[in-house]
């Protein structure tokens, strides 16, 4: 029986998680070094990037919300064309591939053309974002759930359960959520959302540059605003060290 990790003409989707070389699992690690192919998202950090063989074929095939992308159809025709020639290909996502990844899309077009693939699932952002700032992303008495949303989708800005979203308790990663911040507070507060929820902003989770934005509802626009790096939102979550992180909204508002 053929390794799905070595066989010829298979694709592995390999989840890189948020950025840090840390939290990539043995599994991606192991498929990384033995990629003949690598198509990789614009997001993956370079510490993990650079485990791909020198020998191997790097492709980058970036996605940004609302500005440059490379179309789906592009991405899954190099999935496919590279796959077909009998190559190991490894397809590289930031976070996990099943989390706002298109993963789908791509594992239709693959079925379309009877080559064979492999998932290996990776550390999703938010987890990463709730330990940076020392909380759980579930607490008894606290939230039995937690939404995972996404602030924009083909569509342009997403809907969402907008009344459930603005309970008292609720917790919520908001993917995507930039330029679509203001859009969600105003959701929100149409709902009943007490202005002063918590909504933390980590930008560049887990990397060197990693910063906290300890925001409320209230001020999660000029949280945002100014931004250069992939941020994330945690509704309903405040870091535990508060404090530590308000001198940086500060200079982001300033």
């Amino acid at each position: 029986m053929l390794n799905p990790l070595t066989a010829p003409g298979q694709v592995i989707f390999v989840g890189a998680g948020p950025g840090s070389i840390d939290h990539l699992t043995m599994g991606a690690c192991r498929a990384l070094t033995q990629a003949e192919v690598v198509i990789h998202d614009r997001l993956v950090g370079p510490e993990i990037l650079d485990l791909i063989p020198p020998q191997a074929l790097r492709i980058e095939a970036g996605k940004e919300g609302f500005g440059p992308s490379t179309p789906q159809e592009t991405i899954n025709a190099l999935i496919v064309d590279h796959a077909a020639s009998g190559r190991r290909v490894v397809r590289l996502k930031s976070g996990d591939s099943g989390i706002f990844g298109r993963l789908d899309e791509e594992i239709e077009a693959l079925d379309a053309a009877g080559l064979g693939w492999r998932i290996v699932p990776g550390l999703t952002t938010a987890a990463a974002a709730a330990a940076a700032i020392g909380q759980g992303l579930t607490k008894r008495g606290r939230n039995a759930a937690l939404r995972i949303v996404t602030g924009h989708d083909m569509a342009g800005y997403a809907e969402q359960d907008w009344r459930g979203l603005a309970r008292v308790g609720e917790v919520a990663a908001i993917y995507m959520g930039k330029k679509s911040a203001r859009f969600i507070q105003g959701r929100l507060m149409m709902h009943g959302a007490d202005p002063e929820t918590p909504a933390t902003v980590i930008e560049n989770v887990s990397r060197a540059d990693e910063r906290i934005f300890a925001a409320t509802l209230a001020t999660l626009p000029e949280a945002v605003a100014g931004l250069s790096g992939p941020a994330i939102v945690l509704y309903g979550l405040a870091p535990r060290r508060a404090a530590a992180a308000l001198p940086l909204l500060k200079e982001a508002t300033a």
